[in-house]
């Protein structure tokens, strides 16, 4: 199977993931108004299922390092089976929870708050379990990125105006699905065995883990992504039968290419770790939030019409974003 073999080059792939995870959303972006956000994600989920697929019996099954597929899964343990489906759960339930706060406050928003709040969580747990890098310039890293969050926020009240109760359900909304996220990498990690090129007995190598992830996220779709159907945050409540009559396949190939570039990301994380180490593969992805921020800002205009004193804030959080990146990568040989 293929491994990543030094850290620039697992550095660099981490930005690919970086890249991935700030880019996906944009697929909902592109889907019809009317085609509500849990009935995009069931298409997300099927592409992000058979990506995993995909690069498991492609590169991940092939090469004299580590072990094949099907043959990894025939050898894992129970528990690394329960760990990589587990992260999948909660991760499924933290992004649709993100999703939907897309849908109220925007990319600008949703991302910096939701993936910042995932980023700082996700790097402390990570670095708990796994302490690799210079804590220092790791966690002034994300300091720099919690400031960037606050800022942003900051600058989203002072766009909207007067509409604060828009504003403040998109932040709440942000911050409990950040939370969950920052959680869900430590349980797809605990599956993996720290040595790819040798992987030990009963855990897995990083594509099955993969694997067994993303099916956690397919299978708890029909619990969560359920429950948001007919119970959903904002918006009408729909059904399955919306799911197959008000939709083209444009409609699905659009979700299901959302899943699919999320899942190259993810796929990138989990075959850099070994290399960068856990805290800073997690966290460089998680730099995903200044990529959606961008998105939002550049592309989408979500900020059209800002202030000059806004446009100076949303300056000044790109700037401590890109600042708390560059501490994430140097804290690894510091």
């Amino acid at each position: 199977m293929f491994i990543v073999e030094n850290y620039a080059f697992a550095v660099f792939l981490c930005f690919i993931t970086m890249l991935c995870w700030g880019s996906w959303a944009n697929t909902q972006k592109l889907s019809p108004k009317k085609w509500p956000f849990t009935l995009f994600y069931w298409d997300y989920s099927i592409g992000v299922l058979l990506f995993s697929l995909f690069i498991g019996i492609s590169v991940g099954s092939f090469g004299e390092n580590g072990r094949p597929l099907f043959e990894d899964l025939v050898q894992a343990s129970l528990g690394s089976y329960a760990y990589a489906f587990l992260g999948g759960v909660i991760f499924n339930l933290a992004n649709l929870i993100i999703v939907a706060a897309i849908s109220i406050a925007g990319m600008s928003v949703a991302f910096p708050i939701g993936i910042g709040t995932a980023l700082i969580l996700g790097v402390l747990v990570n670095f708990i379990s796994t302490p690799i890098g210079n804590p220092y310039y790791l966690f002034l890293g994300v300091f720099f990125i919690v400031l960037a969050i606050l800022i942003d926020a900051i600058a989203y009240k002072f766009h909207l105006g007067g509409k604060t109760n828009s504003s403040n359900t998109g932040i709440v909304i942000s911050l409990a699905g950040g939370i969950l996220m920052g959680l869900f990498y430590r349980f797809v990690a605990l599956s993996m065995s720290s040595n790819f090129k040798n992987p030990e007995n009963g855990l897995f190598t990083p594509y099955s883990a993969l694997l067994i992830f993303s099916s956690g996220i397919f299978i708890s779709n029909f619990i969560w992504n359920t429950y948001f159907m007919y119970k959903p945050l904002q918006g009408d409540k729909v059904t399955f039968k919306n799911y197959i009559l008000n939709s083209t396949l444009k409609t699905h190939l659009i979700g299901i290419l959302g899943g699919i570039i999320w899942c190259i990301g993810m796929s990138l994380s989990l075959i850099s770790s070994e290399k960068a180490g856990y805290p800073i593969s997690y966290g460089l992805g998680q730099g995903a939030t200044m990529v959606a921020a961008a998105w939002g800002v550049f592309v989408w205009k979500e900020f059209r019409g800002a202030t000059y004193k806004t446009n100076i804030l949303i300056s000044l959080m790109f700037l401590m974003f890109v600042s708390g990146l560059i501490l994430i990568i140097i804290s690894r040989y510091s």
